[in-house]
């Protein structure tokens, strides 16, 4: 008994039995509450509870294809930009997801599914967590499916709106700035716009559709990043003169590897979106979704590729990166009721759309090192437009589509214009010239992703097209 005292010190034996002791005091607190869980199980037909079972374990497989969505930004924007930024880029990204998974449930999920009190409103607040998530509530087989497969999908698109933004800032912009951006993008910006389309709002009342959320995430996100770089302005070196000068990315290996993951996740995006509730219909659609989400991807990639190829001589393979995206973009919104030829035609204007929009960014000199404003602002635009044209949900308005559109990119742009504006103002947004050059992995953190023999002049280059 010595030995192992002296093995592992006093205080963690403490630990332990600390621990010991909260375990038997919650295992006996919620004794009467797995009681009751049993007893509503029990009142659901066996059929139900398959079906409860089944929608949960899919609803938990679609929420980790959205959270592995973090990895496939990571790799794009760590490809797309110098090598000096890498460690930068992963470290904001690891960021988003773990303050934007608290605050989210804390506070966003609250403001974004506040109650049927608040139904055609503008704002409200359910309150903190999740009801019907704590261990030992009690388990409604007869419901769809389980109330925390619901915030772990949810939490998913939270930290994916505020990703986005990682890339449209990356190389000059002081870590501490980005967290406080990152906290009030997930705990607030995002879920209150979310919540006018669906927390049942006042956009969801006027019959606004964005079926896996081209607006509601990624126009957000899209347009928080404009805002971002509109206020840093552009790297150092990246306009002489008025003059755009290219800054290739490190890696484009690691680039195309992060579009192909993000590719995947969005399986689970937009036909998780449906939900994948019991029976044969609804399987058909999920899978339908899947085919609408694949086409528009496929054509987005080959009109980016063949635009980019008349403007500028040569294939570009970021270009067609990008298109990719763009086309994942513009169908999210309306995946489960577009045909598949609008589905494709949705995917060739995206294409299209993305190339021009990093085109008019390079003539007014705004610094997106990624495209995340033409990937998911205007293409994020696009698809809540395109659900007007091409959509054949009962119901479906161009008009509702333009004026929510409209005002949920005005809201995110605004919001986060004002916010970059401030932390400008207080001298925390922009790291200093020298400690640009350096490189955000050693100014900002004191270490290198590479070892530093290999972090030759085209390497240490600022980066981005």
């Amino acid at each position: 008994m010595k030995d192992f005292i002296g093995r592992f010190g006093g205080w963690r034996l403490a630990g332990l039995a600390a621990l010991a002791i909260t375990i038997t005091f919650f295992g006996l607190s919620v004794s009467p509450s797995l009681a009751l869980a049993q007893e509503e199980a029990a009142a659901a037909t066996p059929e139900q509870e398959a079906a409860y079972t089944f929608n949960t374990i899919v609803m938990f497989v679609c929420a980790v294809l959205v959270l592995f969505m973090q990895a496939g930004f990571a790799m794009l924007e760590v490809g797309m930009n110098a090598a000096k930024n890498t460690i930068n880029i992963l470290f904001k990204n690891v960021m988003d997801l773990s303050v934007g998974v608290l605050l989210f449930f804390f506070i966003g999920y609250g403001l974004m599914y506040p109650g049927s009190d608040y139904e055609g409103k503008w704002f409200g607040f359910g309150g903190s967590g999740v009801s019907g998530m704590e261990l030992g509530s009690a388990v409604d087989a007869t419901s769809d499916y389980s109330p925390s497969a619901d915030f772990l999908f949810q939490v998913a698109f939270a930290a994916t709106a505020a990703t986005i933004v990682s890339g449209a800032v990356a190389g000059r912009m002081q870590f501490k700035s980005y967290l406080i951006y990152s906290a009030i993008l997930t705990g607030f910006i995002y879920p209150i716009s979310g919540m006018w389309k669906w927390g049942g709002g006042w956009l969801d009342a006027m019959g606004f559709q964005d079926f896996a959320s081209s607006v509601v995430v990624h126009a957000v996100g899209g347009f928080a990043g404009l805002a971002g770089a509109i206020v840093l302005g552009p790297r150092i070196g990246r306009f002489v003169q008025g003059k755009s000068v290219a800054m290739p990315g490190h890696n484009i290996t690691f680039a195309a590897l992060g579009v192909l993951i993000l590719w995947v996740g969005w399986y689970g995006f937009n036909p998780g979106s449906q939900l994948t509730y019991w029976g044969a219909d609804n399987a058909n659609m999920t899978s339908y979704i899947a085919v609408t989400t694949t086409l528009s991807a496929a054509a987005g990639a080959l009109a980016a590729m063949l635009v980019g190829w008349v403007l500028f001589s040569k294939p570009d393979v970021t270009m067609a990166l990008n298109g990719a995206l763009a086309g994942l973009v513009g169908i999210t919104a309306n995946c489960d009721q577009v045909a598949l030829w609008a589905a494709i035609v949705i995917g060739l204007v995206s294409g299209l759309l993305v190339v021009v929009g990093i085109v008019l960014l390079d003539k007014i000199s705004i610094d997106d090192p990624v495209g995340a404003w033409p990937v998911h602002g205007l293409c994020g635009i696009w698809g809540g437009l395109a659900t007007g044209i091409f959509g054949t949900a009962e119901g479906v308005s161009f008009v509702t589509q333009l004026i929510g559109t409209a005002v949920i990119c005005a809201w995110a742009f605004f919001t986060m214009l004002i916010l970059f504006a401030i932390l400008k103002a207080m001298g925390i947004l922009r790291v200093s010239a020298e400690e640009e050059t350096r490189g955000l992995d050693i100014s900002e953190h004191g270490m290198h992703a590479y070892p530093q023999s290999q972090l030759t002049e085209d390497h240490v280059s600022p980066a981005g097209a």
